[in-house]
């Protein structure tokens, strides 16, 4: 049995219609990774089931729908490489079938990310394995958002958020099945009103 650096962690629901291009995308790499396809009930259960199986240093956790560009995983490990102690993150960007408005949803989440240090999980959230044992695990009785919170939960432990600087894809289904204006307007209310008891909590942390 290999020790990998990476270990993969792909929550998924039974429709999940995008995995085999994700699988197929991380099959090259099976020489430094392994892969944990969890489906445990929900995604917070399922991201800490694959978290308590994974073998490898470097936890990361990408949606079923995630695309990889060809140097995906190379910028992965160069970041991790400068900032081993911090909480990576990648660039939103929408895949192909982005039209129209979705772009300016992809502009808001990077500079919602650098400006206010908030990155989603779409934008493959990545650690230390002893960094989320220390500030995990994901919240299993969150409604939503579990991965917001997780971004709140390692700020609050003192971690660092670490820009990778490169793109990691992601599909605008979602946007072209629930409507452009409805969903944008549902993720801006959902994530502002778990931001603001959090973004207190770490005010207090800090004195402020």
């Amino acid at each position: 049995m290999f020790d990998p650096v990476i270990s993969v962690i792909i929550p998924v629901r039974p429709d999940e219609a995008a995995l085999p291009a994700l699988l197929s995308q991380l099959e090259g790499h099976r020489a430094i990774c392994d892969i944990h396809v969890m489906s445990e009930g929900s995604r917070a259960k399922s991201l800490n089931a694959g978290a308590k199986k994974a073998r490898g240093t470097l936890l990361w956790f990408l949606h079923a729908d995630s695309v990889l560009t060809d140097d995906s995983i190379d910028h992965l490990l160069a970041g991790f490489a400068k900032s081993p102690k911090s909480l990576l993150y990648f660039d939103l960007a929408f895949a192909r079938d982005a039209v129209g408005l979705v772009k300016l949803n992809q502009w808001g989440a990077n500079l919602r990310s650098r400006l206010l240090g908030v990155p989603f999980g779409d934008q493959g959230l990545a650690c230390h394995r002893d960094i989320f044992k220390a500030v995990g695990p994901y919240d299993e009785h969150c409604a939503y958002g579990e991965d917001h919170l997780f971004v709140w939960q390692a700020r609050q432990g003192g971690v660092k958020l670490f820009p990778i600087g490169a793109p990691l894809l992601t599909s605008a289904r979602t946007y072209r099945q629930t409507g452009w204006l409805k969903l944008t307007i549902l993720y801006q209310y959902r994530w502002i009103r778990q931001a603001l008891p959090e973004a207190w909590k770490l005010m207090r942390r800090r004195g402020l």
